[in-house]
């Protein structure tokens, strides 16, 4: 089974592009920006990933991006993301950025924008991968700056896909950010937001009602909602779950008490994502392969994860026929 999950071709539609910054890539950049980092060495950054909750996560992830100063830095960081695409024949990606971390540190909006999508048009043409880009909103920072980092983003509408919501969710419901959500619409955007993973149910609620979303990120809370588990399966609203990351942030203390294959036979529209592999311990297939150990996941089951993440993309319908061709094609031959 493993070695099916390893040959299945793959879309990831969580991924944090901060959030693959491994700790070698951290250093090296560090040193050439002359960026001082709380690390004495690789060991020490490892060491520093034992994480209570989603804040722990995000105080180490800030520090990290700290070293993301020039274009070259954010196409480097995208394109060693992309190696780890073709290692775990991820064909299609759709990647999260955070344009708010950079630019409070006075980088451009322009300069991570081009470098991560310079990475992403060469990773088209040396390995056929597809991709978008999903800006998101840091739901800890009011909805004010939300706006202005949307004006920011309007110029370079080409490149961006989706705006999301992500960040410190506790406390942050997405109904703080009604309005700035219906102005991305407005203007072309698909939309998504995180919510679910430590914020109960009624965050889910909030983000399909109040900003009209087209996928929920992570969404693991809804088990506790009859009436939000029967709405999700009767509309197929994408789950887009990271089952790594949810026990790394202690969500779940183990991989046994996920409920994934729960939301999975009950009949939702669930899929498998790294969301910052580089802090999770591991990409797109380590979470599969924890999952089949931990849950006994079926062959059925692990079809069923892979093909709903390219149903649920933001691809054409065309492509997507393509791409579920592709896994049918692979599973002829297994």
């Amino acid at each position: 089974m493993i070695e099916l999950i390893k040959k299945l071709p793959k879309a990831e539609l969580h991924l944090h592009i901060e959030g693959s910054l491994e700790p070698e890539l951290m250093f090296e950049l560090a040193a050439k920006n002359n960026i001082q980092i709380p690390y004495k060495s690789i060991e020490d950054v490892r060491h520093a990933y034992n994480f209570t909750n989603l804040q722990t996560f995000l105080d180490i992830y800030y520090a990290g991006a700290n070293v993301l100063i020039t274009k070259d830095d954010f196409y480097d960081l995208t394109w060693a993301y992309i190696l780890k695409c073709v290692e775990d024949n991820v064909i299609h990606t759709e990647i999260f950025f955070d344009p708010q971390t950079h630019t409070s540190r006075g980088i451009a909006f322009e300069t991570v924008i081009t470098g991560i999508n310079d990475a992403l048009v060469d990773a088209k043409k040396q390995y056929g991968i597809t991709s978008c880009i999903i800006m998101c909103f840091l739901r800890h920072l009011s909805q004010q700056a939300a706006f202005e980092t949307l004006e920011e983003a309007l110029p370079f509408k080409e490149y961006i896909t989706a705006v999301g919501l992500d960040s410190s969710e506790l406390g942050n419901p997405p109904s703080k950010f009604t309005q700035v959500f219906k102005k991305a619409k407005a203007e072309g955007f698909k939309l998504v937001a995180h919510a679910g993973e430590e914020g109960d149910f009624t965050y889910i609620n909030e983000a399909l009602d109040l900003l009209g979303i087209d996928r929920i990120d992570h969404g693991v809370q809804s088990i506790h909602s009859a009436a939000l588990m029967q709405r999700l399966k009767s509309e197929q609203i994408p789950l887009t779950v990271c089952p790594n990351s949810n026990i790394e942030l202690k969500v779940f203390e183990s991989y046994t008490e996920h409920n994934i294959k729960a939301l999975l036979d009950y009949g939702l529209n669930v899929s498998v994502h790294s969301d910052d592999p580089a802090y999770f311990k591991g990409y797109i297939n380590q979470n599969f392969i924890n999952l089949y150990e931990h849950l006994a996941l079926s062959k059925n089951d692990i079809i069923t994860l892979v093909k709903n993440a390219f149903s649920s993309s933001f691809i054409t319908d065309e492509l997507k026929q393509q791409y579920l061709a592709q896994v049918d094609l692979v599973l002829e031959t297994i």
